[in-house]
């Protein structure tokens, strides 16, 4: 796993504007009924990271208007909830999620919210670079922190080591400090226990 410093890693010197794929209408990457977007590249190489090819920002096809378009579509039915944003990194995505994360903006101002996964934690993204800043501020949802191996806990919501946070971005910028979003949840069962307990 890599920890860059400040400013270290810059969208604009890595992304290839790719993404490694775009899920409709799935219930798995946030709360509701949710459009995923899998954009292409990440530097911080975690130990267990579940799709490694990802981690190329050649990895898939170059993002274009027809997908934005159909993302768009896609988000006009009434039962979805939002967009998610993931990868690979979308913070060294920045061309690909900014563009996206406005034209929602202005399509659907806020009657569709927006998730994001990241590497990097929310102090550290404060640090971080222009781009960066913009698409932090026009997020309602971060899962934010590295993935680490020896905290991975499956009883978790929506992530997958215990140092990770379901962040509220909106209340926490305006508070000046993390706000972690009310509707955190834990299980106090993992699925795969849940699983194996239905079989005795």
């Amino acid at each position: 796993m890599r920890n860059p410093t400040p400013k270290q890693w810059r969208a604009e010197d890595y992304s290839k504007n790719y993404i490694a794929d775009y899920k409709a209408f799935n219930f798995v990457d946030g709360e509701g009924v949710r459009n995923s977007l899998y954009v292409s590249g990440c530097l911080f190489a975690c130990e267990g990271c579940f799709n490694k090819a990802v981690q190329s920002f050649r990895y898939g096809t170059a993002y274009t208007k027809e997908l934005e378009d159909k993302i768009m579509a896609d988000l006009a039915h009434d039962y979805v909830q939002g967009l998610t944003l993931l990868g690979g990194e979308p913070f060294l995505n920045t061309p690909v999620c900014l563009q996206v994360v406005h034209r929602l903006r202005e399509t659907y101002s806020h009657e569709k919210d927006i998730w994001s996964w990241t590497g990097y934690t929310f102090e550290e993204l404060l640090l971080e670079t222009d781009d960066k800043l913009e698409l932090l501020s026009m997020i309602d949802v971060l899962v934010d922190g590295r993935f680490e191996l020896d905290k991975k806990d499956l009883n978790l919501q929506f992530r997958g080591s215990s140092n990770q946070r379901i962040i509220d971005v909106q209340k926490s910028l305006k508070a000046g400090k993390v706000i972690i979003w009310d509707k955190c949840k834990d299980a106090s069962t993992s699925y795969e226990q849940i699983h194996k307990q239905s079989f005795i």
